[in-house]
């Protein structure tokens, strides 16, 4: 038996979950912009419902970006720490590949586009595009910050085959996107998508090293000068 705690925390709501190979044992998710406060109890509480102790995990996975910078960096950060101190591995699970995949597993249609997003602020996200090819998701276009316009994903609706978009960014684009070849799946992230992608690094055993992993950002965070105090 494998169980494997996985963590994502690269939008606005952070989920954890224990997994035993591909089987959900429990999970929880915090409100929005609660990852540093919520992140351990929500640990404790998957680990309470799984009826485990900490000790019994075999590896951690988080979800690996792109995503909120701050967000990441708690999510990693927590995960090291429990990687270290049990001495277990880290696996690194691309979220938009994590999404990309939930968003089959829901729609089934093997000849569409699917295009996971995850919002960057103002009309921007980051996004990338996958196929499925035999069963597996293949990476076609890799994530990059995109500003979504009427034309954005012309090239794709132009073959006559559906664009599957997912992630918190997907509904920037509906009143936006006016194609019906485009279809929002509704699927957001959730600790839950990167099951899947979290044991097969397991078994295959392609983990990251705690010490120098980084998230992928995509861009720069963020940073706003501090308004002078009276």
């Amino acid at each position: 038996m494998a169980f494997i705690l996985n963590i994502e925390s690269s939008t606005n709501i952070c989920s954890v979950c224990i997994s035993n190979d591909e089987q959900m044992l429990s999970i929880e998710e915090t409100a929005a912009n609660e990852h540093a406060s919520a992140i351990t109890l929500l640990i404790e509480q998957c680990l309470k419902g799984a009826a485990l102790k900490i000790t019994n995990l075999k590896a951690v996975a988080i979800s690996n970006g792109p995503g909120s910078y701050t967000s990441l960096r708690v999510g990693g950060s927590t995960a090291k720490g429990i990687c270290y101190a049990l001495d277990i591995p880290l696996i690194a699970v691309d979220t938009l590949e994590s999404l990309a995949l939930a968003s089959y597993h829901k729609v089934k249609d093997d000849t569409a586009y699917y295009c996971p997003m995850i919002d960057a602020r103002r009309m921007e996200v980051y996004a990338a595009i996958f196929k499925i090819d035999k069963g597996k998701m293949i990476l076609q276009e890799p994530a990059t910050p995109l500003i979504i316009e009427p034309e954005t994903f012309k090239r794709f609706t132009d073959t006559g085959k559906r664009l599957i978009l997912s992630g918190n960014g997907a509904s920037k684009c509906d009143s936006i996107l006016t194609s019906h070849l485009i279809i929002n799946s509704s699927i957001l992230c959730s600790a839950q998508n990167i099951i899947p992608l979290s044991i097969a690094n397991f078994n295959m055993g392609q983990f990251v090293n705690a010490a120098y992993h980084v998230p992928q950002y995509l861009k720069p965070p963020n940073i706003t000068t501090a308004k002078n105090k009276l």
